[in-house]
């Protein structure tokens, strides 16, 4: 998938002009792309549109207008595209009761060991982004990876079950994916412009 580039890049007086709009535009794009996985975790399938809107809203909260400092940006959110043949995601781990975040994230640990994607028969172990899990403590936002084989990209495009889940000891849960979101995901892998078009729609509304 192609990096967001610094063309993409809306100036901050337009974006100003035009945020709730693209707000309520990444919003609906992420409909098709975010999945709850039981009652404490939510995956979102990362794309250009994803990256792109973080990036802005970054520039945006932070005030950043200088060439060099938004290159600097995106090229840490670049990071979260997916390379070829993969999935990249964005886990959130979400707890509403704010007195017992520490305990739920220790009960937690070892999550990384214990995502995994199914499809077609394939399973695909999730590839957590290292330094965010430690023997003692757990960040409540996680950065996973699908490399997926040939059997799990043609199971995507055929539009079989596909399935996650976790087998935490404290937190085993699964669900298949929406077929909004199983159709987005072959998108992703078999059209190489369908990311640069949704791009376009969440940036300019069209």
């Amino acid at each position: 998938m192609r990096p967001v580039g610094l063309e993409d890049v809306l100036g901050r007086e337009r974006y100003g002009v035009e945020r709730d709009a693209i707000r309520r535009r990444v919003i609906e794009h992420k409909r098709a792309r975010r999945v709850a996985l039981g009652d404490r975790l939510t995956i979102l399938f990362e794309d250009r549109a994803t990256v792109w809107y973080q990036t802005q809203e970054m520039l945006w909260v932070e005030h950043i207008t200088d060439l060099d400092a938004i290159r600097a940006e995106l090229a840490v959110y670049n990071q979260l595209l997916p390379g070829p043949r993969e999935l990249s995601t964005t886990l959130l781990i979400e707890i509403e009761d704010q007195a017992r975040i520490r305990e739920e994230l220790e009960r937690l640990i070892g999550i990384d060991e214990h995502l995994e994607l199914l499809a077609g028969g394939a399973r695909v172990a999730g590839v957590f982004e290292p330094g965010r899990q430690r023997a003692d403590k757990l960040s409540a936002v996680q950065y996973v990876r699908f490399p997926l084989s040939a059997a799990a990209v043609a199971a995507l495009g055929e539009g079989a079950p596909i399935v996650l889940r976790t087998t935490h000891p404290s937190y085993a849960a699964e669900t298949t994916l929406p077929e909004p979101v199983r159709a987005a995901l072959a998108l992703d892998l078999t059209d190489a412009a369908a990311a640069d078009r949704a791009l376009r729609r969440v940036r300019d509304g069209v």
